[in-house]
């Protein structure tokens, strides 16, 4: 009756010229107000058994996601509403053994592999400049840019299967600076509960990544289960293995065809970047942004400003020097960002009960010199 009351109402109002969203608003609300009584709260809970029991920062999520799920709740978001998205490294995956993963799978490849050989200019700069300035802590904007560089070149022709499996195979070797750990095992336990704990609540969970995609892909998706239409990072070229020098613009794609790396970095995924990539490849505003460094502000700025929804932002910090090789320093600058910015901060030392699995042991991290880094 209602319905057919409304069609008359809004046909009759539209004969006089006069537009009614009004009624539309009306019926909208009703529609809205039915749907929230027939919906019952979906919380599913998690024991976060990697945290600390007392943690003020665990629980500030838990009572979001909790109000996020209620309909009943001021704070409900809808499920096509609750995104969340996570930087990779120092964030879900150690990067303080020594370095960033990608960085550390490239020195590999370049005088570990022996399937490989790498031009000796690339053999130089390893030796000569990114491995001193990793192990140094002096890594420059400069040396970021040419390892971004060559890292497209050393991998340039494999296949995206082989590229994938070749990620995956470094994951199992052992970390630099934790005795019985590997590559794969070093994704940070608490954060695993927390990516858990999301997508148990029905949150779509990305990550945006400042690292190369197909790297970063190949990781999430092994470790954390994270779809591989969920990773947004840093792009080289791929094109199809016969196209040789012709624009994929141009050439047709055959069935003798297989898709590889190119030797071209398109963008690198930091800051705005992030931003605007989210923008593009997801379409939706999150509600949640997790990250670690001043590589990831703007995207948490971007989640809690003038969201439609509920909204918060968690920055880890590096500050455990016992249990992991933490940086006070670029802990205490990160937690300046956290207070100047309105976000929330993650400590490793008070609320990770424990960090990795139980079996590995912190030890001195050695330098390409063999080495013990101070």
């Amino acid at each position: 009756m209602y319905h057919r009351f409304l069609s008359g109402m809004i046909a009759t109002t539209m004969a006089f010229g006069v537009y009614a969203p009004a009624f539309t608003s009306v019926y909208a609300e009703e529609k809205k107000e039915q749907t929230s009584e027939t919906q019952k709260p979906t919380f599913v809970e998690n024991d976060f058994e990697y945290w600390t029991k007392d943690s003020k920062v665990k629980q500030k999520l838990i009572n979001f996601v909790k109000n996020a799920t209620d309909p009943k709740s001021e704070d409900y978001i809808p499920e096509e509403n609750r995104i969340a998205v996570f930087d990779m490294d120092g964030t879900l995956l150690s990067e303080t053994n020594p370095y960033y993963f990608e960085w550390m799978m490239f020195f590999h490849r370049v005088l570990d592999d022996p399937t490989y050989k790498a031009p000796e200019k690339i053999k130089e700069f390893v030796t000569d400049v990114a491995e001193p300035a990793v192990y140094d802590g002096k890594v420059t904007d400069e040396i970021d840019a040419q390892f971004s560089e060559y890292q497209a070149e050393v991998y340039k022709d494999m296949t995206l299967d082989d590229y994938e499996k070749y990620v995956q195979d470094f994951m199992d070797l052992p970390v630099n600076g934790q005795d019985g750990l590997t590559y794969g095992e070093s994704f940070y336990m608490p954060m695993r509960n927390v990516v858990d704990f999301l997508q148990d609540n029905d949150f779509q969970v990305y990550i945006v990544s400042g690292a190369d995609r197909l790297t970063t892909r190949a990781a999430v998706t092994k470790e954390l289960g994270i779809p591989a239409n969920h990773v947004i990072a840093s792009d080289t070229m791929i094109e199809a293995s016969k196209e040789g020098d012709e624009d994929g613009e141009f050439y047709g794609y055959t069935k003798d065809d297989e898709l590889v790396r190119g030797e071209e970095l398109i963008k690198k995924n930091l800051k705005t970047n992030k931003v605007t990539a989210i923008a593009r490849e997801i379409g939706i505003q999150p509600v949640l942004a997790f990250g670690n460094s001043s590589g990831d502000e703007s995207m948490a700025i971007y989640t809690i400003t003038d969201n439609e929804y509920p909204a918060e932002a968690f920055l880890l910090l590096c500050d455990d020097t016992e249990r992991d090789h933490g940086n006070t320093e670029k802990a205490q600058k990160v937690a300046d960002i956290a207070k100047k910015d309105g976000f929330n901060t993650i400590s490793m030392k008070n609320d990770f009960k424990t960090i990795y699995p139980e079996k590995a042991e912190m030890v001195e991290i050695i330098d390409e010199t063999g080495e013990a880094v101070k």
